[in-house]
């Protein structure tokens, strides 16, 4: 079946906006991360090297989704912490989807073009597997964008629009 989404990372206009000021009028944090590394890195969805000095930013991906798109999506607007390199990445090249977001327990957020959350599904142990889920949802005409996210902190992971 072929895929009529597509994954991305917070894109690079927006990273540099975000290393200067995040979306909640912060200067970044830079943090040095845990000796083994593995932090789940927003703008090229990779994971962290051990010892890699990394930023930890506020980040609004429904307001900044309704900027580009007219979307409203009113109380859904929420601003959360993502991990972001302090200096440029090579980014998210795609296809498909990036092992930097895979994990045991993720959750699908389905979006309507207006903003409004339609919908979700939980993936437990891999069951579904994220491209099942993603797979599902788009399934209804009305989804326009999917995030995924961690289920243990609710933590924003990517996000995924329909093409």
């Amino acid at each position: 079946m072929d895929e009529n989404y597509e994954m991305r990372a917070i894109a690079p206009e927006v990273l540099k906006q975000l290393r200067i000021t995040d979306d909640a009028g912060n200067v970044p944090r830079p943090v040095v991360e845990d000796e083994e590394g593995g932090s789940p890195m927003r703008c090229c969805l990779g994971r962290s090297r051990p010892h890699e000095t990394i930023a930890l930013v506020s980040y609004a991906p429904l307001r900044r989704w309704a900027r580009e798109t007219g979307a409203r999506p009113g109380p859904y607007d929420e601003v959360g912490p993502v991990f972001i390199h302090l200096d440029e990445c090579d980014g998210w090249t795609g296809p498909g989807i990036a092992d930097g977001i895979r994990g045991r327990r993720r959750v699908l957020r389905a979006y309507t073009a207006e903003g409004n959350i339609l919908g979700g599904r939980l993936l437990n142990d891999g069951q579904p597997t994220i491209e099942e889920g993603l797979a599902e949802l788009y399934g209804d005409p009305r989804v326009a964008a999917v995030h995924v996210r961690a289920v243990e902190f609710g933590c924003f992971l990517a996000e995924t629009r329909r093409v």
